[in-house]
């Protein structure tokens, strides 16, 4: 879980992997099941772990090793009754605690910084909030949100046990090599 990539294609997620991506989380915002299947197929064959955004249902079918799910997106329950492993998003200690009694593996806690990839997400938690959820929980904790290769590191001082990109995805490698030593 170190370095967490968000992609919407698999030309990206192939980049991120050669850059040192040790998770690829498929994002198809609103997409329909069929569609996220379809785009997913071929993210099976990568050699890290994969995650589906926000669909229980194409993670399962293609055979996914895990789903990360906002605070309001349903199917956790089913997620872990099928052994997905259980992202779930948080930016303050009582949603990581949710997430974590939710049956989460790992929670994704931000935005630490303010983002252009999600300008309707909570207002920034910075260092100081992303510690606190890092603290709070006993599962681990991927930082999310403005992270590249400048600010990786500091997130992993927090307390994250990983960050994850968006925009920095294709530039994986520069995140890598910020967080190599850490």
């Amino acid at each position: 879980m170190r370095l967490h990539a968000i992609v919407t294609d698999f030309e990206a997620a192939v980049r991120a992997v050669e850059g040192g991506a040790t998770v690829i989380q498929l994002r198809l915002k609103g997409a329909p099941t069929a569609d996220v299947i379809e785009a997913g197929r071929p993210f099976v064959d990568l050699p890290v772990t994969f995650v589906v955004n926000d669909d229980v249902e194409a993670a399962l079918a293609l055979g996914a090793d895990g789903v990360h799910l906002g605070r309001g997106d349903p199917g956790a329950e089913r997620a872990v009754e099928h052994g997905l492993m259980l992202g779930a998003s948080a930016s303050s200690v009582d949603e990581a605690a949710a997430g974590e009694k939710r049956g989460a593996a790992y929670i994704g806690a931000g935005p630490v910084w303010a983002t252009p990839s999600k300008p309707d997400a909570d207002p920034p938690i910075g260092l100081g909030g992303l510690r606190e959820i890092c603290e709070a929980v006993s599962i681990p904790v991927v930082a999310i949100g403005g992270i590249d290769a400048t600010n990786a590191a500091e997130c992993i001082g927090a307390g994250a046990a990983g960050v994850a990109v968006v925009r920095a995805a294709a530039d994986a490698w520069a995140v890598s090599e910020a967080l190599a030593g850490r």
